[in-house]
């Protein structure tokens, strides 16, 4: 019997490896790539290989010392919290393990594992979204009901001043007029809030409500943005309520549409990714979330002090916002028993959703 070793049987493991793993040559191009890292880069082996391990390192990044380091030691070294570059989000933070492939230092290939924030940390944050939008609900019932009948009063007496008013008068109650409307539309945009009924359990084709609000998009305030569809064709049915989604999906388009000022790209990808498991849902089990929508423009990006918070009630980067569009998104997506969750940076901001999968037990 050959003691040689099995070489295909190596590159089986190196393929099913669960974290992003690189072989780094001596000349520091990347010469080996797994399946989990081509799914975290969003880019093939093909692509990968043969490119300068410091073009996945975005500037300022501790990265390319790691690397360096690692190869003069030689020892195997970890870094916690490095920032790389991936094509899906621009900068992301990971944890880093380097370690020589020999004890020669200066020209050792490398071996690089990638450990990419968790799921988990995700999903801590998106339930914390969850939270802070079932916050509003209370309140929104209130505000409508206390703030209606005195508007209408208001804008009542507005309208008598405008009919019979002096010049002055008239104008100073068309400003009344408008700041009450101002008001009034807030108020109807708080109540979507209030409706606390579980969302119909239906099969969804989630590439039909995409398409349902790319047409409402284009026809209205998104008519000059260039759409380009990234679909799995082969995507299961979600549960749930088409028109609901179709309104989360809307708000996620007419964001991404002013972030691009009207002219710029936005991607619609849909995607199945086996494994995501939320818990805390259907009476305390599990739910698998393999469904994955994003919404993804080229635009300015969120502000970095307003990322943590964008899901929250009444927070905005605009001048005219009512901070409620995205606290609504979060809503709807929860009550679908989805997450979702946002990374951005300059020129790439990426909606993620990741919703379940429809099953006749859900009728």
């Amino acid at each position: 019997m050959s003691d040689a070793p099995d070489y295909q049987n190596y590159d089986i493991l190196w393929n099913t490896l669960p974290i992003p793993a690189l072989m780094v040559g001596g000349d520091g191009h990347i010469e080996v790539v797994n399946a989990a890292a081509e799914q975290f880069l969003s880019m093939s082996a093909r692509s990968l290989c043969g490119k300068p391990f410091t073009d996945l390192a975005p500037e300022g990044s501790r990265l390319a010392a790691l690397i360096e380091q690692a190869r003069s030691a030689p020892v195997s070294l970890a870094e916690h919290g490095v920032e790389m570059t991936e094509r899906e989000a621009g900068g992301v933070t990971v944890d880093v393990q380097v370690t020589p492939l020999t004890d020669a230092p200066g020209s050792a290939a490398l071996l690089v594992l990638i450990q990419p924030r968790s799921i988990a940390e995700k999903m801590d944050r998106s339930l914390a979204h969850r939270g802070a939008a079932r916050s509003v609900s209370g309140m929104a019932a209130t505000m409508a009901h206390e703030i209606k009948n005195p508007l209408a009063a208001i804008s009542g007496a507005a309208q008598l001043l405008q009919d019979f008013g002096a010049d002055q008068e008239v104008e100073l109650a068309e400003l009344i007029e408008e700041e009450a409307e101002r008001i009034r539309r807030l108020v109807d945009r708080m109540e979507h809030f209030t409706d606390e009924r579980p969302p119909a359990r239906l099969p969804v084709n989630l590439h039909d409500a995409l398409d349902m609000t790319r047409r409402a998009a284009k026809a209205g305030f998104g008519r000059e943005v260039r759409y380009v569809e990234e679909y799995d064709p082969s995507l299961p049915p979600t549960v749930g309520d088409r028109d609901q989604l179709a309104q989360a999906f809307q708000n996620l388009i007419k964001n991404a549409a002013e972030a691009v000022d009207g002219k710029g790209e936005i991607t619609m990808r849909t995607a199945y990714r086996p494994g995501v498991r939320l818990a805390g849902i259907k009476g305390g089990g599990r739910q698998s979330l393999p469904l994955e929508v994003s919404i993804i423009d080229n635009g300015r990006g969120i502000p970095e002090e307003l990322a943590p918070h964008i899901f929250e009630p009444f927070v905005t980067s605009k001048a005219s916002g009512a901070g409620l569009g995205l606290a609504l998104v979060s809503k709807i997506i929860a009550d679908h028993g989805g997450v979702i969750e946002c990374e951005s940076g300059e020129g790439r901001t990426v909606f993620r959703m990741l919703l379940p999968v429809w099953h006749e037990d859900d009728a």
